[in-house]
């Protein structure tokens, strides 16, 4: 999966850009502040259907214009699509995949998987447990077709139920909203300790390349005490959370752990270390989609020399050009990516808001 083509309009700082993309890596260099980042915020804008930086539409729209416009050309294998996606200044979201309309994020979010490595991506490790979270229904997103609508069905649930509570109605009101969400709980908890078993050997490996001199483990930890039916917590619990107003147990309190040396890695590694993990992670996971669907994962590396000693660089940039993946990394300088010495490769020139094709490196 790549990007060949990208067309932005009145988003952010960028001036209308169209550019063609190499399949391999993409190379963004210019200062603080002159539209790297924004550039990579509008492709996973594309993906995702929404920012990384700031959830607020209307700081990403141009000063004074209606909406922005995001449009690509998506390549893998011999298929091709065109998608766009255009974000009005009201809130409203315009989504077409090869021109037809009535298309949703989730649509595009399937077309274009996408890994973000970024500064304030240690969050993954250091935030509270949505962010892990996060990691796990992202795989299972790209893995297992049914897990999207359990998922959604399942936070809709648990709003209703919080919503009961919060109205003080009696547990024989909410019985039977808990039949079904015990019944999705066990299911979408199942399908997240399996994909955490299934990446659990993947991400071990990859992190002893990255940081031979720890041994990192992992666990997955569904919510609710471990071989207990939900429904029962449900049911035994229901005193304490009509008290709190919401739901204290259950998946949405999931969490899948990092420990260095037996401790929570947050405690243990420094900045540096926590960032080679973070990138670890990630390039397990784009790396098991590979192996277990034969898709591609797009990379967004904002900020690719920060915390990063040149053997660190030069390991990631190796890593990366095994896994045949689309690469796009923002630096301040070119001498910042002199370890990434790969063959397909783009450079280009970010100044003011403007993007250059640059011949080489």
């Amino acid at each position: 999966m790549a990007i060949s083509r990208l067309l932005v309009e009145k988003f952010r700082n960028l001036t209308a850009v169209d550019l063609n993309f190499d399949p391999g890596f993409n190379f963004l260099v210019g200062n603080n502040g002159s539209g790297k980042t924004s550039l990579l915020e509008a492709i996973f804008y594309l993906g995702h259907g929404r920012s990384f930086k700031s959830a607020v539409t209307n700081r990403i729209i141009s000063y004074d214009e209606p909406h922005f416009t995001l449009f690509g050309q998506i390549q893998e294998s011999q298929h091709q699509w065109s998608v766009g996606l255009q974000k009005l200044r009201q809130g409203n979201t315009l989504v077409k995949i090869n021109g037809e309309d009535g298309n949703k994020i989730s649509d595009l979010a399937h077309l274009l998987p996408m890994q973000l490595i970024t500064p304030e991506g240690l969050t993954l490790l250091n935030g509270g447990p949505s962010y892990r979270r996060a990691f796990l229904d992202w795989g299972l997103f790209h893995h297992q077709t049914s897990f999207y609508a359990a998922w959604s069905n399942l936070n809709r649930l648990l709003k209703q139920r919080n919503a009961a509570l919060a109205q003080n109605q009696p547990y024989s009101a909410i019985k039977v909203w808990d039949v079904e969400l015990a019944k999705l709980a066990h299911q979408v908890s199942q399908w997240r300790a399996d994909y955490a078993e299934a990446l659990r050997p993947e991400i071990e490996q990859t992190c002893q390349l990255f940081l031979p001199e720890l041994e990192i483990n992992v666990s997955f930890h569904q919510g609710w005490e471990k071989n207990t039916d939900y429904a029962e917590v449900l049911e035994q619990n229901f005193e304490r959370d009509r008290a709190l107003n919401y739901t204290f147990s259950g998946p949405q309190k999931a969490d899948f752990r990092f420990k260095a040396q037996g401790l929570p890695v947050e405690d243990v590694l420094s900045r540096g270390q926590l960032k080679l993990l973070m990138c670890a992670l990630r390039l397990a996971q784009g790396e098991h989609l590979m192996k277990e669907k034969q898709r591609h994962c797009i990379f967004l590396i904002d900020d690719f020399a920060s915390e990063l000693d040149q053997y660190k660089r030069a390991l990631l940039a190796e890593r990366l050009q095994q896994s045949g993946s689309q690469v796009f990394v923002t630096a301040i300088t070119q001498e910042q990516l002199k370890e990434m010495q790969v063959e397909n490769r783009k450079m280009f020139s970010v100044d003011n808001g403007i993007i250059k094709t640059l011949d080489s490196i």
